[in-house]
C-alpha cells in the first residue's frame, strides 16, 4: 500500500483462470488518493507445463473387421491438457506393433488428433485381440504424456464404410435462437445392405466440448438443433465432430466436422458500477475534483456493446472517459450547500444496438458545509420596550440570528460591541452568549432614562469565524410611579393656606390658582384638579388650569371661613393624587383683602455665574447714571460769561436729513455734551436775549472757518487752533462717533419742541489734516456745519425762520470745540465755550493738547 510494489499473494493456477485461453490476461486497477486517481495495467500470466496430457478413458476398444482393408483409419480419442501453446499436446505414439500405425493431425495450436491406420490386413485367426498403447506427448520442457490403452477386437467382416458428403459443415444462428431451432443437418451413406448400412449419426463428445451441449441431433436424420440457450458472449463459434456408424454386426463409422458461428444479439444490458466513490465533496470545491469513478459494462460486442454514458437533468457534474469503459464523474459547476446540500446523479448508460438498450444509475453526492454564511439578523435595528421598575435580571428581549451554515459553522455566540458607553451599557444589561437573552440588570426609571442603545455582534464558529452586527434600541416605557406635586406657594407641607376674598365679590371672583406637576410622561402626567370637599358649593376649580372661583355671590348665610380641600389627579392606571387644604376667608371690603405673603424656603444654590452677570450689570447702570447726573449739574453750574447775551433769540431744531438749523426765537438756549460717554446726552437751557450783532459760524470739512453772510459786525472770525482735530488712535479705532440714539425730544422755556439730535461719525484717517466730524442724517454724512452771523432772513428758496439743512448755527461769538480722546480710551467730548477765554488759560490747554498729541504719535508710530 506504501511502495506500490505488486506481489503474488497466493499460487497462480493459470487453468484456472483462463481455461483453455490461450493468452491469460488479468486487467488490474491501482487507485492512488489525494489526489484520487486511478492506474490500469495487465498481468499476462504464462503457461507453465504444470499438467500432463489426460485422456478421457483409460481403456479403448475398437472392434475392426478382418475385411478391413489396408489403409482404413480408425479414429482415436484425443487427450486433453489443460497447459496451452506449446505445453499441450503437441503429437501421440503408438507402440510399436505390425498391423497398425499411428497418423497424426494437427488442426491448429490447439488442435492435434491422431487416427489409428491398418496396414496389414487383420487376420482374426492369427491374433484376435490385438493390444495397444497410445501415447499422448505434450510440447513442454520437459515433455509430459499421457497414455490409454486400445484393445481391437477383429470382427468379421463388414467391408463398407459410411461417407460424408462434406467432410466440413458450416451454419450460423443467432444467440437467441429458440430451442427446438434447426441449426444444420448433415447426410452419410453406406454402400452396404441391411444393417451394415444403416447409419445412425451422432456426435463425437471430447473432455473440453462443454458447448456441444446446447444442441442435439437426430440419430436417423442427422438434423442438428438447439437443445439449450446460446450465448454468444460466452462461445463465439462451436465446433461439433459428428459420426456417422452402420448397424452391422460390426459397424463400420465415419466422422465430419459441423462449425456453427453464432451471431450476437442486443441482448444484454449495460452495467454501470461505481468505484471509490466520495460520498462527501466540500462546497467551492473548484471545476475539475472528481467525485467518482464509473465502469460500464456491456457483454454484447460490436456496436451492441458501444455505450455512451450521460447525466439526466442539468446539474453541476460532468463525466469524461478516462480508458475504454472506464469514466470520472467530475465537479462541472459550484457548489452551494445552502442552495442544496445534496445531489441525487442519474447516469444513464445506452448502447448502440437496434434497439439501444439502456440502464440508470443514481449516484448520491453530499456537499459538506464550508464557513461561507455570515450569520444575519432578521432586522438592522431591534427596537425593545421595557417598562420602568422591571424586575432585576428579568429578560427583556431574546436576540437570534440565522446562520444557513451547518454544525460548528452555524453555532453563533452572542456579545457586546465595544464602544464608548460599553461600560454604561453593561451596568444596566447583560447578554447571554450562547441564547441571546438580554437580562436586565437594574430596575429603570423613566425619569431618569429614557433610551439607550448598544450594539450585538453574533458570530459562528466557523474557521475564520464570521460575523454580523444589529442595534438594539431599548425605549423605557413611563409608568405612573409619580404622585402629582403641588408648586409654590401651596406646596409646603403642613402650613395653612388662606386667601381673602371680599364680601362684594361677584360670581367668577378670582380666589388663587393651584400650580401641580407630575414626574411621569403622557396621561401618567395629565392632572386634572377637583375640589375634594366643597363646603356650601361656594367655589368651583377649572379642571385643567386648577383656577378657583366663586360660583355665585356671598350671602349672609354663608360661612366666614371655608376650608376648600383640592384634589390633583393624574390619569394614569392607577391613578395617583396630591391634596392641599386652602382656608377662603371672607372679608367686608375689598380694601382689607391683604396679599398674604408667605415664606417659601429656598434651595440655597451657589453663587452662579448669571447672578455674577446681573450684579455687574446692576453696578455698571447705577455709575453711569450717577455720573451722567454729577456732569449735568456741572454743566448747568459752569454757566458761559455775559457774551451769550448778546444774541438775540435763536432755536435749535434738526431736519429729517440730521443736519441742525437756527431759526428766531424769543429764547436762547445753551447747548451742552455729557463729557462722560460716547452716547452724549444734549442738554438744552434757556439763556439771556443776544445782542443784535450776532454772527453765523459755517464749520465746513476742512479744518477751516468760512464766512457765511456779512454782518454789521466788522470784526473777522479767528482761525480754529489746532484743539479742533482728532487724535491718530481716535481716527483709526473710529471711536470717537458721537451717536445720538434714540428720539428725545426737549421741551424749552416757552414751549419750544428740540427734536432729537443726529448721529455724529468720524471721518476719514487723514494724517495731515483736521477733519471735523461728520454729522446728518446717517453714516453717509461728512461733516458738521456751522453758521455764524446775524439773525437774518432767510435764504429765498426757505420757509420764514428756517436755515437751510447744512448749517449749524450756535448764537454768540467763534466757538472753540475740541474733541479728545482720554487716556482709558473713552471720548471725551467738551463743548468749551461759547465766546472769548481767558489768555493764559488758553495757553495751558493748549500745551496739554500738545503733549497729548506727541504722546498718542508715539504711540501710533510704536504700533
Amino acid at each position: 500500500m506504501k511502495t506500490g510494489i505488486l506481489q503474488i499473494k497466493e499460487k497462480i493456477d493459470r487453468e484456472e483462470l483462463c481455461g483453455r485461453s490461450l493468452k491469460c490476461v488479468l486487467e488490474l486497477e491501482g487507485i492512488v488518493n489525494s489526489p484520487l486517481n486511478m492506474y490500469r495495467f495487465e498481468v499476462n500470466v504464462l503457461d507453465v507445463n504444470d499438467n500432463s496430457p489426460v485422456f478421457h478413458s483409460e481403456l479403448l476398444q475398437l472392434n475392426i473387421s478382418e475385411a478391413s482393408f489396408i489403409g482404413e483409419r480408425y479414429s482415436l480419442p484425443s487427450a486433453f491438457d489443460a497447459d496451452v501453446g506449446s505445453n499441450s499436446v503437441k503429437s501421440y505414439k503408438l507402440n510399436p506393433n505390425e498391423h497398425f500405425s499411428l497418423d497424426v493431425q494437427s488442426g491448429g495450436e490447439q488442435s492435434v488428433s491422431a487416427e489409428l491406420v491398418l496396414q496389414k490386413a487383420l487376420d482374426r485367426e492369427k491374433q484376435p485381440v490385438i493390444q495397444l498403447t497410445l501415447t499422448a506427448v505434450d510440447g513442454g520442457k520437459p515433455p509430459r504424456s499421457g497414455t490409454t490403452n486400445i484393445i481391437v477386437n477383429v470382427i468379421d467382416a463388414n467391408d463398407n464404410i459410411p461417407v460424408f458428403r462434406k467432410s466440413l459443415y458450416k451454419a450460423r444462428i443467432p444467440e437467441n435462437a429458440p430451442i427446438g431451432t434447426s441449426v444444420i443437418t448433415v447426410y452419410a451413406s453406406d454402400a452396404d445392405e441391411g444393417l451394415n448400412g444403416a447409419v445412425v449419426y451422432s456426435f463425437i463428445y471430447h473432455v473440453n466440448d462443454k458447448n456441444i451441449e446446447s444442441f442435439s441431433i437426430n440419430e436417423e436424420s442427422g438434423e442438428i438443433t438447439v437443445r439449450d440457450v446460446l450465448d454468444q458472449e460466452t462461445s463465439n463459434a462451436i465446433e461439433i465432430r459428428v459420426q456417422a456408424k452402420d448397424k452391422g454386426s460390426s459397424p463400420r463409422m465415419a466422422q465430419c466436422k459441423v462449425l456453427i458461428e453464432i451471431t450476437d444479439v442486443n441482448d444484454n444490458i449495460p452495467e454501470i458500477s461505481v468505484t471509490s466513490l466520495v460520498n462527501v465533496v466540500k462546497e467551492g470545491s473548484p471545476k475539475g475534483t472528481i467525485v467518482g469513478l464509473i465502469t460500464v459494462k456491456d457483454n454484447d460486442s460490436g456496436e451492441n456493446g458501444a455505450v455512451k454514458l450521460k447525466i439526466i437533468d442539468s446539474l453541476p457534474f460532468a463525466i469524461q472517459n478516462t480508458y475504454k469503459n472506464k469514466y470520472s464523474l467530475l465537479v462541472d459547476g459550484p457548489l452551494d450547500r445552502e442552495s442544496a446540500y445534496e445531489y441525487n446523479v442519474t447516469i444513464t448508460a445506452t448502447d448502440e444496438g437496434t434497439p439501444p438498450l439502456s440502464s440508470t444509475s443514481v449516484i448520491t453526492v453530499h456537499v459538506s458545509d464550508v464557513n461561507d454564511n455570515a450569520p444575519r439578523f432578521t432586522e438592522p435595528v431591534i427596537n425593545v420596550y421595557v417598562k420602568e421598575n422591571s424586575k432585576i435580571g428579568a429578560v427583556i428581549h431574546t436576540v437570534s440570528a440565522f446562520d444557513p451554515d451547518v454544525g460548528d459553522n452555524a453555532r453563533i455566540t452572542y456579545s457586546l460591541v465595544e464602544s464608548s458607553k460599553s461600560g454604561q451599557v453593561t451596568s444596566m444589561i447583560n447578554l447571554n452568549s450562547d441564547s441571546g437573552d438580554i437580562h436586565s440588570l437594574q430596575s429603570f426609571n423613566y425619569e431618569e432614562i429614557k433610551t439607550f442603545q448598544f450594539k450585538v455582534q453574533a458570530t459562528d464558529s466557523g474557521v475564520p469565524p464570521l460575523s454580523s452586527n444589529v442595534t438594539v434600541i431599548v425605549f423605557i416605557l413611563d409608568e405612573n410611579d409619580n404622585s402629582p406635586g403641588i408648586l409654590a406657594p401651596y406646596s409646603e407641607h403642613g402650613s395653612v393656606n388662606t386667601e381673602n376674598i371680599p364680601y362684594s365679590a361677584e360670581a367668577g371672583y378670582f380666589v388663587a390658582k393651584i400650580r401641580a406637576v407630575d414626574a411621569d410622561s403622557g396621561y401618567n402626567a395629565l392632572l386634572s384638579y377637583h375640589v375634594s370637599e366643597p363646603k356650601g358649593n361656594l367655589f368651583r376649580i377649572g379642571t385643567s388650569s386648577g383656577e378657583i372661583r366663586t360660583k355665585r355671590r356671598m350671602s349672609d348665610n354663608d360661612l366666614k371661613i371655608h376650608p376648600l380641600v383640592i384634589l390633583v389627579c393624574d390619569n394614569g392606571e392607577p391613578s395617583l393624587s396630591a391634596t392641599v387644604s386652602i382656608d377662603v376667608v371672607v372679608v367686608e371690603s375689598g380694601g382689607d383683602v391683604k396679599t398674604q405673603f408667605r415664606h417659601v424656603p429656598l434651595k440655597e444654590e451657589s453663587f452662579s455665574d448669571l447672578n455674577l452677570y446681573l450684579l455687574i450689570a446692576i453696578v455698571s447702570v447705577s455709575v453711569i447714571f450717577l455720573l451722567s447726573l454729577i456732569s449735568l449739574v456741572a454743566v448747568k453750574c459752569h454757566r458761559t460769561d455775559s457774551s451769550l447775551g448778546r444774541y438775540s433769540t435763536p432755536m435749535i431744531t434738526t431736519h429729517p436729513d440730521g443736519s441742525w438749523s437756527y431759526s428766531k426765537s424769543t429764547q436762547q438756549y445753551d447747548v451742552c455734551f455729557n463729557s462722560d460717554t460716547l452716547k452724549s446726552d444734549v442738554v438744552v437751557f434757556p439763556a439771556p436775549f443776544p445782542p443784535a450783532d450776532a454772527e453765523l459760524i459755517s464749520i465746513n470739512g476742512g479744518d477751516t472757518f468760512t464766512r457765511t453772510q456779512t454782518l454789521p459786525n466788522k470784526e473777522k472770525p479767528k482761525v480754529p487752533n489746532t484743539d479742533w482735530r482728532y487724535s491718530a488712535s481716535l481716527r483709526a479705532g473710529m471711536q470717537s462717533s458721537v451717536h445720538m440714539e434714540e428720539s428725545s425730544v426737549m421741551q424749552g422755556a416757552h414751549g419750544v419742541m428740540v427734536q432729537n439730535w443726529p448721529t455724529v461719525s468720524s471721518a476719514a484717517d487723514q494724517e495731515g489734516g483736521e477733519v471735523s466730524p461728520p454729522i446728518g442724517a446717517g453714516v453717509d454724512s461728512n461733516s458738521w456745519h456751522f453758521r455764524y452771523g446775524p439773525p437774518g432772513g432767510p435764504p429765498p428758496h426757505l420757509k420764514p425762520g428756517e436755515v437751510p439743512p447744512e448749517a449749524f448755527i450756535i448764537p454768540g461769538s467763534p466757538a472753540i470745540i475740541s474733541i479728545r480722546q482720554g487716556q482709558d480710551g473713552d471720548d471725551k467730548s467738551d463743548f468749551i465755550s461759547f465766546g472769548k477765554k481767558d489768555e493764559a488759560k488758553m495757553k495751558k490747554k493748549k500745551k496739554k493738547k500738545e503733549k497729548k498729541d506727541k504722546r498718542d504719535k508715539g504711540k501710533d508710530d510704536d504700533d
